[in-house]
């Protein structure tokens, strides 16, 4: 019984000291933040994406604990930068459940474990933020990195600062793992197949024909996915710029009609474009289905020697246009080398089945035959890759309607008769030939 005693004093004796202990302890860094902190001024400042963003990531209590440890400085972007800079398919790609670490990447590399106020940074310097990576300050911090410190020291509170900025810092490895994303290579999903499918003929399985690589055109000529009509094309080709990662072409087709309105001089062209036709549309369309076009503009003085009824009938732009337009990527260098090699080269169009006929001349290359040739006049106004638009100085017509619309007249002024000549077989030529043998031919009109 007093050995059982004797051991209870022992725990009495050993217990008391380590109370005391723990309450001589410090409180958990949580129990330190107050109304003044830095982090309830962001959440409750007018930087509302940003503080978004940050409840978004889950980093509260990290930046609770890093507060009630160290004074901070946030370099935060404004609302209208985060609206410019954040595109909706980054800000999705954000806000993904998967890409948590990305997003906290993100927040932790505005944030710097040290209070920097404007009249202490006097020197540039690099620092390393929350997220373990560096951070250029430019002198008396009137910059960080690209991005330019528009207020300083907008907010100040007893453990950090805030710095107002005009963009979206942003770390490399975010800026990777957001194009691995868009590069489809962290998709290990199967993609579904269809049911194979047996010859009939042989009662054997079909091969499926080999998958086309990334950016390849499509199978199928450029003319099967022309208007009207749906497109016969097959799958647009993977690319970059685009929904579903093709190649976007309304906006390149935007593009290179904002390039000719700068440009000056093709403000005709650019309003058949956009006002008279759907042409733009449609180039847009072929663009995204993985087809190039090489435009050639004609500049206004060229336009201004149509006829209005030239252009007033249905249709009739469209037409014009389409003779306008060859379905391959050519720029100024290679049309003139090409023409320098063969000596006239003949440019598909979108107008089947006619052809325009190239050739060098002056050394420049000259399209179409004649009166109605056109020179090469401002070369590579546009070339992305994809449209290709070289300006002209005259506008191109068939070679049968340029013999159409100049015709031969009398002098009387009326348009000459045409003489139309029958084409004779072998054996109206072999009667023909035995008639003016005896010279009776000149009785037979067919003979003459």
């Amino acid at each position: 019984m007093d050995y059982g005693v004797s051991n209870l004093r022992i725990f009495c004796t050993l217990l008391f000291p380590l109370l005391i202990l723990l309450q001589a302890l410090p409180a958990s860094p949580t129990a330190q933040i107050n109304s003044n902190s830095i982090l309830v001024a962001l959440l409750d400042s007018h930087y509302t994406e940003l503080a978004e963003l940050v409840e978004k990531a889950m980093l509260l209590q990290k930046l609770e604990e890093t507060v009630a440890n160290h004074n901070i400085t946030i370099f935060a972007p404004t609302n209208e930068a985060l609206d410019r800079n954040l595109h909706p398919d980054f800000k999705r790609f954000l806000l993904e459940p998967a890409n948590l670490h990305s997003l906290q990447t993100l927040i932790l590399f505005h944030i710097i474990p040290t209070q920097i106020g404007s009249q202490t940074q006097t020197l540039a310097r690099h620092v390393t933020t929350l997220s373990n990576q560096n951070l250029h300050l430019a002198a008396n911090l009137t910059a960080v990195d690209h991005a330019r410190v528009t207020r300083p020291d907008a907010m100040t509170r007893p453990d950090g600062v805030i710095h107002a900025i005009d963009r979206l810092l942003l770390p490399r490895a975010v800026e990777d793992d957001f194009n691995r994303r868009r590069s489809l290579r962290s998709i290990s999903a199967v993609k579904p197949e269809g049911a194979p499918e047996v010859d009939p003929r042989t009662h054997r399985l079909k091969k499926p024909p080999p998958p086309a690589p990334p950016g390849s055109p499509p199978a199928l000529p450029i003319y099967d996915a022309m208007a009207p009509g749906p497109s016969l094309a097959p799958a647009p080709a993977p690319g970059p710029g685009g929904p579903r990662h093709h190649f976007n072409g309304e906006r390149q087709v935007r593009d290179f009609i904002q390039t000719l309105l700068h440009y000056g001089g093709y403000n005709e062209m650019a309003d058949i474009l956009v006002n008279l036709t759907s042409l733009a549309t449609e180039m847009g369309r072929l663009v995204s289905e993985g087809y190039v076009l090489t435009v050639l503009a004609p500049n206004d003085e060229a336009m201004a020697k149509l006829a209005t009824e030239q252009l007033s009938e249905p249709g009739a732009p469209e037409q014009i246009m389409y003779y306008h337009i060859i379905p391959e990527y050519q720029t100024e260098e290679s049309m003139y080398n090409a023409v320098r090699r063969f000596g006239k080269v003949r440019y598909d169009t979108l107008r089947l089945p006619h052809k325009v006929v190239a050739q060098e001349a002056d050394g420049s290359v000259k399209f179409g035959l004649g009166d109605g040739s056109a020179y090469l006049f401002d070369p590579d106004i546009y070339t992305d890759g994809r449209i290709s638009v070289q300006g002209i100085d005259g506008v191109l017509f068939p070679m049968e309607e340029e013999a159409e619309r100049v015709k031969p007249v009398t002098r009387t002024g009326q348009p000459a008769a045409k003489v139309v000549k029958h084409r004779r077989g072998k054996l109206l030529e072999t009667a023909c030939w035995m008639l003016g043998t005896f010279g009776q031919h000149s009785r037979f009109a067919s003979c003459q």
